[in-house]
């Protein structure tokens, strides 16, 4: 749950909550059902998902770097499940907090950038061919919160 929510919660213990926090209340859980409609569809989609990229990931790199394919692609399958909790959760927090600063360690020391770098827009294609643009819209902010830490930090 967000951090704003969260805040929502404990206020209204000692009083009721004023009409523009009432409405980010409303805000978000108008957007739960859906939210979990995408959440559930990418758990239930996980290996339709991920199978096509692995594939498409083997012919693209090289056999010597296979073990690093296999490793970000373990990662990127880890970062999906947490980009789908934080959507649900409606909290990049959570992301950032849970894997995306482990991962960043990851990527500089093993200089697995490109191999990163596909997998995220192969990632992101397979989405948009999988998604509708609506339900894109509530993954997208954490799946580029995902690419930004990633991908675009040079410490």
């Amino acid at each position: 749950m967000s951090s704003d929510v969260n805040s929502l919660l404990t206020q209204a213990e000692n009083r009721y909550l004023k009409p523009e926090e009432l409405q980010e209340f409303k805000r978000h859980t108008s957007t739960l059902a859906q939210r979990l409609k995408i959440y559930e569809f990418l758990r239930d989609r996980e290996a339709t998902i991920f199978e096509p990229i692995a594939e498409k990931l083997q012919t693209a790199f090289s056999d010597a770097q296979q073990p690093i394919v296999e490793k970000s692609l373990q990662h990127w399958i880890l970062i999906m499940r947490h980009c789908a909790m934080a959507m649900l959760l409606d909290d990049t927090e959570y992301l950032k907090n849970n894997v995306l600063d482990w991962l960043r360690g990851f990527v500089k020391t093993r200089q697995s950038q490109a191999i990163e770098t596909k997998i995220y827009e192969l990632l992101q294609g397979k989405l948009e061919e999988m998604l509708s643009p609506k339900a894109m819209i509530y993954l997208e902010d954490y799946l580029n919160l995902a690419k930004e830490t990633l991908l675009n930090h040079s410490d």
